[in-house]
């Protein structure tokens, strides 16, 4: 069954990142569907190339408010939320009474697991485009394939009697949140993304996640040309995966901006080109047959320049930057203290992995 519920799992993630235009009927039909189910008309469609494009025009016979969408807590929202929220108690319900045991398990597998790498995909996309506030994460759960996943194993897998209502409204929501991007339903009319036309991950955990990377360019691009450049799932500046120099670095003042740039330029390089005084090396009592450099950062602020006491999947060892006290002279003791230990302790460790 776990196997089958992977296999699923995979399906819809395939089904919820792919880098080919939306399916505008399907979608029209399923948003309007979904609109009827709440009591509301369907609405007129406003497609745009990009989530940043929904939030920088007006849709056609709307007039802009001065401070800005508040698309997430509008009627509409609401009330597709409150039918999306009903229909998933009416299925929990039914799933307590035939396979509660096993819905722990797939939730865990499938639904967590989507929900991560929608969020560190299509979500970051969308984050980047406006500010999120609570309401706004909220209404992008709802259109997240993650639940419906869930309920779609339950009903294959666990062999879960939904009712033909209820299938039909899981259906209507499956196309919507598959057949075009992010969408954002106001009373009148419903703003519809078009998908990406490039998404670039990388594998991240142990259930089939997946976030965004891409060391030579954007990790996911729209039709209008906006993008977003992505680090091992970290949003950064073009310039980091584009052009990382020393001297970019040294003026960036986010630590993580900085972390990225180093570690794709490299540390070495880093250490060479910023010119970095060295104040002491030594062998890795952790990590026998590699050596430990310690040079001087930033006022206060030390280096340690370690190896990784695992392989990675190239079959390389990573080297690797840890920032330490600046009082810190000695680079055993400072590796020890990246481990709150005393020198003397990290000199009797086993080796470190």
């Amino acid at each position: 069954m776990q196997r089958d519920a992977a296999a699923i799992r995979d399906e819809w993630l395939g089904r919820a990142l792919p880098a080919r235009p939306a399916d505008r009927p399907a979608a029209e039909a399923a948003i309007s569907g979904l609109y009827r189910l709440a009591g509301l008309d369907p609405p007129r469609f406003h497609w745009v190339p990009s989530p940043l494009a929904a939030f920088e025009t007006v849709p056609p016979g709307m007039r802009p408010r001065p401070d800005g969408p508040h698309v997430f807590d509008g009627p509409a929202a609401r009330a597709l939320a409150a039918s999306a929220l009903g229909l998933r108690l009416d299925l929990d319900e039914v799933i307590r009474g035939h396979s509660s045991g096993l819905a722990g398990l797939f939730r865990q597998q499938v639904q967590v697991s989507l929900a991560r790498s929608v969020r560190d995909t299509l979500g970051m996309a969308a984050r980047a485009a406006h500010d999120p506030k609570r309401a706004a994460a909220t209404w992008y759960d709802r259109l997240c394939v993650s639940w419906f996943a869930y309920y779609d194993v339950m009903r294959r897998v666990a062999g879960v009697p939904f009712t033909s209502e209820q299938v039909r409204a899981l259906d209507l929501w499956g196309a919507a949140l598959t057949s075009a991007g992010w969408w954002w339903p106001y009373e009148d009319v419903c703003a519809v993304s078009e998908r990406p036309v490039a998404v670039r991950t990388e594998p991240c955990g142990d259930d089939g996640e997946v976030r965004l990377h891409a060391p030579d360019g954007p990790a996911i691009r729209y039709a209008d040309g906006w993008d977003v450049h992505v680090w091992h799932g970290t949003p950064v500046p073009s310039w980091v995966v584009g052009d990382p120099s020393p001297e970019r670095i040294d003026r960036e003042a986010n630590v993580e901006v900085r972390r990225c740039a180093i570690e794709h330029l490299g540390w070495p390089a880093y250490i060479e080109g910023a010119g970095l005084r060295l104040v002491g090396a030594a062998p890795d009592p952790g990590n026998p047959g590699s050596e430990l450099r310690l040079y001087d950062m930033r006022p206060d602020t030390r280096v340690l320049l370690a190896v990784n006491g695992s392989v990675e999947r190239d079959g390389r060892r990573r080297r690797y930057g840890l920032t330490v006290p600046g009082a810190i002279a000695d680079p055993v003791a400072a590796a020890a203290w990246t481990y709150g230990l005393s020198a003397e302790q990290y000199s009797l460790l086993a080796r470190r992995t």
